[in-house]
């Protein structure tokens, strides 16, 4: 799948999921896409398992409207994630513009604080269903599921059912 002239955003705090932040940048940037990573602080951030990412951005420096997709892995870095306005605010604008999000397993708990979920049908990793069914979602126990702008996963086995979908949605916008 050709991806060039996207960019991505991905965000990141400690504790991410090292697959579900890795794996999306690697197949994405070999598909041609620009991805970016962006925290709280530019400085090497740790995963789950010890890999470590370098960071392109701060959260003050990033120009959400030049981003064609956001990325939200999952982790433990969620619950940190959802802390800040500025990723409140980069998940609201990418959900009003119709841009496409992925969430894979704890990262609902982002969308979940940004409002966004009512309505809308995702997965997640069982353990935070039922945050997501107070934030109004539809919950199904699926590896992936797309709902319009939407693309989630459930949790690292899910990566490959999960990677094409939204691979194919950011083609299709």
């Amino acid at each position: 799948m050709d991806l060039k002239g996207k960019r991505i955003l991905s965000i990141v705090s400690e504790d991410y999921d090292d697959l579900e932040l890795f794996y999306p940048m690697l197949r994405l940037r070999e598909a041609g896409a620009t991805v970016e990573a962006a925290a709280i602080e530019k400085r090497p951030y740790r995963g789950k398992f010890g890999l470590s990412v370098d960071i392109d951005l701060t959260f003050d420096e990033v120009d959400i409207t030049q981003y064609d997709a956001l990325l939200v892995p999952g982790g433990w870095a969620p619950d940190r994630l959802r802390r800040y306005d500025n990723v409140l605010d980069f998940v609201k604008y990418m959900n009003d513009h119709d841009r496409v999000i992925g969430m894979i397993c704890h990262a609902g708990w982002v969308l979940s604080s940004a409002d966004i979920l009512k309505g809308k049908t995702v997965t997640s990793t069982p353990g935070i269903k039922h945050d997501l069914m107070h934030a109004g979602a539809n919950w199904v126990n699926e590896p992936a599921v797309v709902d319009g702008n939407l693309v989630s996963g459930r949790r690292p086995p899910d990566l490959p059912i999960y990677l094409p979908l939204l691979m194919e949605a950011i083609a299709k916008r």
